[in-house]
């Protein structure tokens, strides 16, 4: 549930005279006590990992290029010397690619200022100083060298005044609001004159492409209009790299991402599915032949999502997947057949320490891989080598030790459907003892919890004396394209069973206080939570992060109301009643869990108004709620002082609320057996 071009209406200055509730000021500064709480005291004492921004392999598979908090690294595979690489001005470097000769790098550095401009440069791997290319007014992103490596082609939106995404926080509207459309188009950089060329047409807005193995062309999932809202409805084109002139030759029936194109330029293969979000990958392996044709999947009845891919030959492609809520690699003809299972592990082995998803950068022919590999009880760091037998080339974390309860991969069902999540036990666990829980609902839908590193709302709230379930119900990724589909027409349906299926198994399985059972969720997930509340008194506090309480008015707010008709088959004028039934509005008097609701007032992907309109229903039938505005923010936190306090407020809500609960408990035993 997420992404957005175009911003909400702005009324938080509005909403700050009627309601004292509403922050609207710094929020570190406000209404915290004098005295740390016992979750500020958890949440301060967690360990401090390193990220790890972007791993690149070389395509001869030799060397790694790494950048960590903008600082970009080159390391043999094998053995040798360490490169750190930077640029005038020590400025912050992100997207590094490497040249199809394993010769050059190219890669961004970002200007400072509230207004994106990025330069663009090119290293060579002998020793040389980099040289700057150009300087690009507006956001820049995805370099990638020609075949040759005498160009460079990049993603480049003119003028834009924020980074691209429809996470980021949104420009308020103002003026004709339909002449406010930026094109991300393809650009070009002679690396000889470093003469520079928009070369995709206006009114088209490319979001991935690949360059063709003759440098002639590019393939590219494009679509008009405004980018953040139509990535929903793309489709697939062959570009001429000088013209620019498109022809299409793929229109998907879901979503489609990573179009890579084969060795021989004949076929590209795409990841197609049931996506709810730009970026967060998941379905089917589809192969199109590049001058159009019938397209095959190849993968349709594989039992989990892949998430990346690229060819090793021309007829052979390799990606990676989420299998179970675990990572793992896999190989598959691209004729079809059966898929070959490469590897699969608790461990998240993708391209970044916060990736969306298993994925990695992998050699040409793909016999070494690079890759960030984390878990719940181990940090961050940079591997590479044959998938499964990678050696381990960074140390960036050693010595960090987590300071929360073991990780388990656990399962359950739900009449016929087996669900599979993962359970976070108590730090200081001991059987017999009662614990609270907290549910954690991931975004999406289609997206999956994982077992990662997590030094936030997980490992602090595991610290604090509470299991954490996150679930992974019909919807997520993990299990194949139909159980990815199946929450459509459904939302609240299938998926909240599910969710409660689990709360039941573990409460058999595992010490839980059935009083002190949380719930809480971003996106989708505060989605979720509004809707779990309207239908169970089950939970004694809950915590809705961007939830989008009424589809109605959501759909006339939000900035990206494509996502939805793959999952209701029609919009909400068209088919109110499919909406209606899941509406946690319609059913909002049978509410009173005591709620916390938090925001950012720049989201476009489920607008502040939703928030809004939620807090004013319960707060007008007396149950307990607290309402958070985030100012300047998106559907994701930028500045890390609103990320740290979201997840504060999070923590002392439950523990409030759990306190409370232990209180009546006691003074119910009292008055049961009187002295």
């Amino acid at each position: 549930m997420k992404s957005g071009a175009k911003s909400h209406l702005h009324f938080a200055a509005l909403l700050c005279a009627l309601a004292a509730s509403l922050h609207c000021i710094p929020l570190w500064a406000q209404d915290q006590d004098p005295a740390p709480s016992r979750a500020a005291a958890v949440l301060d004492s967690m360990p401090h990992a390193k990220k790890i921004d972007q791993v690149a392999l070389s395509p001869d598979g030799t060397q790694v290029a790494y950048i960590v908090d903008g600082h970009l690294t080159v390391t043999p595979v094998r053995r040798g010397a360490l490169r750190a690489i930077s640029v005038e001005g020590k400025l912050p470097l992100r997207e590094v690619t490497w040249s199809a000769d394993s010769k050059q790098l190219a890669f961004l550095a970002d200007l400072p200022g509230d207004i994106p401009v990025a330069q663009v440069w090119t290293v060579a791997i002998d020793g040389s100083a980099p040289a700057k290319r150009a300087e690009l007014r507006g956001y820049a992103q995805t370099p990638r060298f020609s075949p040759d490596g005498a160009s460079l082609a990049i993603l480049f939106t003119a003028g834009l005044p924020r980074v691209a995404g429809p996470l980021q926080p949104m420009t308020p509207l103002a003026g004709v609001i339909d002449d406010q459309i930026y094109e991300q188009r393809l650009t070009t950089i002679n690396l000889s004159t470093n003469h520079l060329a928009q070369v995709t047409p206006a009114g088209v807005y490319v979001y991935e492409y690949d360059w063709t193995p003759d440098g002639a062309a590019w393939v590219a999932t494009a679509a008009h209009g405004s980018g953040d809202a139509n990535w929903w409805v793309a489709r697939l084109y062959r570009i001429n790299a000088q013209s620019g002139e498109m022809h299409e030759i793929y229109a998907p029936k879901w979503q489609m991402e990573d179009p890579q194109v084969s060795p021989d330029g004949k076929n590209v293969a795409i990841l197609e599915g049931l996506m709810s979000d730009a970026g967060i990958t998941g379905g089917d392996i589809i192969v199109v032949p590049i001058d159009g044709g019938p397209a095959r999947n190849i993968t349709p009845n594989l039992k989990a999502s892949p998430s990346s891919l690229v060819w090793t030959s021309s007829d052979r492609i390799l990606f990676a997947e989420n299998v179970d809520g675990n990572s793992g690699f896999g190989s598959v003809s691209a004729t079809g057949g059966e898929a070959q299972t490469l590897w699969t592990g608790e461990e998240v082995a993708a391209a970044t320490s916060g990736a969306w998803g298993p994925g990695g950068s992998f050699s040409s022919n793909g016999t070494v891989t690079a890759v960030v590999r984390q878990s719940a009880d181990t940090p961050p760091e940079v591997w590479a080598g044959p998938i499964g037998n990678w050696k381990q080339i960074t140390h960036l974390n050693s010595g960090i030790q987590p300071a929360w309860g073991a990780m388990r991969n656990i399962h359950w069902q739900n009449g016929s459907t087996r669900v599979q999540g993962w359970l976070m036990l108590p730090e200081d666990f001991v059987p017999g003892k009662m614990y609270p829980l907290v549910v954690n609902v991931h975004g999406g839908p289609s997206w999956a919890c994982t077992s990662h590193w997590d030094e936030g709302l997980t490992g602090a709230a595991s610290a604090m004396g509470y299991f954490v379930l996150c679930p992974n119900p019909r919807g997520s990724y993990g299990q194949g394209e139909a159980f990815t589909q199946g929450n459509v027409k459904d939302f609240g349906g299938g998926d909240y069973r599910d969710i409660m299926a689990g709360i039941d198994a573990i409460s058999r399985e595992y010490w839980i206080d059935a009083k002190r059972i949380g719930l809480r969720g971003h996106s989708y997930g505060g989605y979720m939570t509004m809707w779990a509340e309207t239908q169970t008194q089950r939970f004694a506090a809950a915590v809705a992060g961007a939830g989008l309480s009424d589809w109605l008015s959501y759909y006339g707010l939000n900035d990206i109301d494509e996502w939805m008709i793959p999952f209701f088959g029609a919009s909400v004028y068209d088919d109110p009643a499919i909406y209606a039934k899941s509406d946690p509005m319609h059913f909002v008097r049978a509410v009173k869990t005591p709620t916390l609701i938090l925001v950012g007032d720049h989201d476009g992907e489920v607008p502040m108004e939703q928030s809004v309109e939620w807090w004013h229903a319960l707060k007008t039938m007396k149950v307990p709620t607290k309402l958070v505005v985030y100012p300047n923010e998106g559907h994701l936190f930028v500045k890390p002082a609103d990320a740290h306090d979201y997840t504060l407020r999070t923590l002392e809500w439950f523990d409030e609320w759990f306190t409370k609960a232990s209180a009546d408990q006691t003074l119910a035993h009292d008055a049961d057996n009187p002295q």
